[in-house]
């Protein structure tokens, strides 16, 4: 039986850790036979995420979407919200989307649902707060967090990301998604069809039509812009949330990424070491 929502208007989060299996680079580079179980900083990237969503007032119950749900029972720091019934495994689709999806068809009232990736290494409370608090306000139907791209290089100018270019900033994202009501589910769908041309803007312009495609290559729209235009032509309401911390947009993608996320976290465990306890 999976667990219950948790009172209070709280977010179901649904982490992504479905992967290729060992031969990921990221598994070869780690020694692992799924992504979501390389070791940064002394624990998995799954507990990191797990243990943030955990923390935050926001969400609820966790639900870890795998290639093969049984690893969760075997990361022995995760049993008590096992046990708690607060944390399940859900098995993986053939696709982020069709993995969010087949969540919004398992979960009970799923509503708002708040999906991020077990390679979000970096995840802290304090982004999970913001994002959920912003995409609940807006009464939107989905919501998506975005991390200007002036805002990551300022603090990770060695830091390589994907961005998609707008008339006032190019923005990151932040593998940080809200489906607030039933309506986002178009949402989910739309991103099935252009998830294939992740690495290429442009298409996934495309998938929207000619006139945002154009609009896009020409850079006409500012990000909000864009869409509203998007949401006109779903038949919904989608808003960008822009974070305001550098490492939402730092996931773990390819080998390298593992030495950076390393970095940052030794890097913020000596500057709370060094703090005065009060």
């Amino acid at each position: 039986m999976q667990p219950a929502p948790l009172s209070g208007g709280r977010f179901t989060a649904l982490v992504l850790a479905g992967d290729r299996g060992p031969t990921d680079s990221v598994c070869r580079a780690a020694g692992v036979a799924h992504k979501c179980l390389a070791r940064i900083a002394g624990k998995t990237m799954l507990q990191r995420v797990v243990e943030a969503l955990a923390a935050s007032p926001r969400v609820g119950r966790i639900a870890v979407v795998l290639t093969d749900p049984a690893v969760l029972s075997g990361l022995e720091d995760l049993k008590p919200l096992v046990r708690e019934k607060r944390l399940l495994g859900l098995p993986a689709a053939d696709s982020p989307s069709r993995s969010v999806l087949a969540a919004l068809d398992a979960l009970e009232d799923p509503y708002p649902l708040l999906v991020t990736t077990a390679d979000h290494a970096l995840l802290t409370r304090e982004m999970i707060d913001h994002f959920c608090t912003k995409s609940a306000a807006s009464g939107a139907d989905v919501s998506v967090g975005v991390t200007a791209s002036e805002i990551l290089l300022r603090s990770y100018p060695q830091s390589r990301r994907t961005y998609l270019r707008f008339r006032e900033e190019r923005y990151s994202g932040s593998n940080l998604f809200a489906f607030l009501k039933p309506a986002g589910r178009k949402a989910a769908e739309t991103w099935r069809r252009a998830e294939q041309h992740r690495k290429r803007p442009w298409r996934i312009a495309g998938v929207f039509g000619p006139v945002l495609l154009f609009s896009y290559l020409l850079r006409l729209h500012r990000l909000d812009g864009a869409l509203a235009r998007i949401s006109r032509r779903l038949g919904i309401t989608a808003i960008a949330v822009k974070m305001p911390f550098a490492e939402a947009a730092i996931d773990v993608d390819k080998p390298e990424d593992i030495a950076l996320v390393e970095e940052i976290l030794n890097r913020e465990s000596e500057l709370m070491s060094t703090r005065p306890q009060i």
